[in-house]
């Protein structure tokens, strides 16, 4: 069991690295790169191409926890869903990292920005917006709108980027992303939805020849896990569990 695996009913870990020219999309270096991650990952075997011409390989999902890959026009993904560790899910974004730039030809001058994003969600039938409110308050600012008779929160996703050094490369962002509806607040009709809660480090530009990709993954790991640890479980995570709870 990960070490936030009890802050919240799903836990998962991506890696996004976008890029400025489109990655390779032929079949010989798509499949190569695809079956070195098979051979890695031997249950990762379900492999398909959405329309918009996406390839992806992922594991079976009905057991609540699976790895997931994606080479996309000019975005190369990774991910994996309620990991055994944390350790496990990056080192298989290492693993994407190591094989880029020798089987899709990417390069570190090529790199818009490389993300690292730990993501929490929590399910909930109800009006999120309004749970949200409730879990984490309002800034003063804002507070005199919930007096507004009659009213009902429809929309309400706290978000905030930090730039963490001079030139604003290294940022952070806290994002909060709910599933409700205005429909499903008019009707009363709540699905079992996830209200998901998203930690995510980039760094934009190229790296240049001094900073590999895996060496920029551990500078990112270090701010995700420092931010949740810090900043955002004891704030965010653990106020909008037990408000759940309560329900």
């Amino acid at each position: 069991m990960n070490r936030y695996s009890s802050l919240s009913d799903d836990f998962y870990v991506n890696m996004n690295l976008s890029t400025e020219m489109e990655l390779p999309t032929t079949r010989e270096p798509v499949l190569h790169y695809f079956e070195r991650l098979q051979k890695k990952y031997p249950t990762m075997r379900n492999f398909y191409c959405r329309e918009k011409g996406d390839f992806i390989l992922e594991e079976d999902k009905e057991h609540g926890h699976y790895r997931w890959a994606t080479v996309e026009a000019r975005r190369l993904c990774s991910g994996q869903v309620n990991p055994a560790t944390i350790e496990e899910a990056l080192e298989q974004h290492k693993l994407v990292l190591e094989l880029a730039p020798y089987m899709l030809s990417l390069s570190s001058l090529d790199c818009e920005a490389l993300d690292l994003l730990f993501g929490f969600d929590f399910t909930y039938r109800g009006n999120h917006n309004q749970l949200v409110a409730e879990a984490l308050g309002l800034s003063p600012a804002l507070e005199r709108l919930m007096e507004v008779p009659g009213s009902t929160i429809v929309n309400y996703e706290p978000t905030m980027t930090l730039a963490l050094d001079e030139d604003c490369r290294m940022q952070c962002r806290l994002s909060i992303e709910n599933r409700t509806n205005a429909y499903q607040i008019r009707t009363g009709e709540f699905p079992e939805e996830q209200l998901s809660v998203y930690v995510t480090a980039r760094r934009y530009g190229g790296l240049g020849q001094d900073v590999t990709f895996v060496e920029m993954l551990g500078r990112l790991t270090e701010l995700c896990t420092h931010m949740v640890d810090t900043y955002v479980a004891d704030s965010i995570l653990k106020p909008l569990a037990r408000t759940i709870a309560a329900k």
